[in-house]
């Protein structure tokens, strides 16, 4: 696992939300997560809060900090239902534990939507920042769609504190295979179908346009 001393890391001004909270957090995710998950989900953290710095959002660090660290743990055999998406598995895992730390409910609403939208491309860059900047820090360390907006450097130092495995394009499709081929219909008409598509040469991907035609209606 990461070196915990790293998690100390500033990178541009930006680092773990050394807080009550934050510490929980990373504490709880460390002993739940794989360290390929942690890690990511760290680097969605930064390269989130980086995007809000460029773009001159204010947000709080604490709730993004939840989001990002808790929007794959529904990959987590811990934390997977047996018919909810995983993003929403995820986000009911952050709910329940920032109940448990007091926060207020209007703040988890934005912690639980962030995650349960970060796969919903197109949709969250249009709310508030923390819902925004949780799918543009995946956007980021999962498909790449920034990498240009941020310099050899700071990619460098956000990678050096919290390291991709060698073959991390591979390793993260691996890992969200495992967590969610228990129950491909909860990928209907969203990103995560290719997944299964792309690793279960028998998955048969549902149709909108089937259920449409298939539904009981006349005409």
């Amino acid at each position: 696992m990461t070196d915990p001393l790293l998690s100390k890391a500033s990178i541009n001004g930006i680092s773990v939300p050394d807080s009550k909270l934050g510490r929980a957090i990373t504490e709880f995710i460390r002993d739940t997560e794989s360290e390929l998950l942690f890690n990511h989900s760290s680097r969605v953290y930064f390269f989130g809060a980086l995007a809000g710095q460029q773009r001159g959002l204010t947000f709080s660090a604490e709730l993004l900090y939840a989001a990002a660290m808790f929007h794959d743990i529904g990959l987590m055999p811990s934390h997977s239902s047996q018919d909810l998406r995983f993003e929403v598995d995820g986000a009911n895992a952050a709910r329940d534990f920032l109940q448990g730390h007091g926060v207020d409910p209007s703040d988890i609403d934005k912690v639980w939507t962030g995650i349960a939208l970060h796969t919903t491309p197109g949709i969250p860059e249009h709310m508030h920042p923390v819902i925004a900047l949780t799918t543009a820090g995946v956007e980021m360390d999962v498909l790449g769609l920034t990498y240009g907006e941020y310099d050899d450097a700071t990619r460098e130092a956000v990678v050096a504190a919290f390291p991709r495995t060698p073959q991390f394009k591979e390793d993260i499709i691996q890992a969200f295979y495992d967590g969610i081929k228990h129950k491909p219909d909860t990928t209907f008409g969203n990103v995560k179908a290719d997944v299964l598509a792309d690793k279960d040469p028998h998955f048969h991907r549902g149709n909108f346009c089937s259920v449409i035609r298939c539904s009981r209606w006349k005409g």
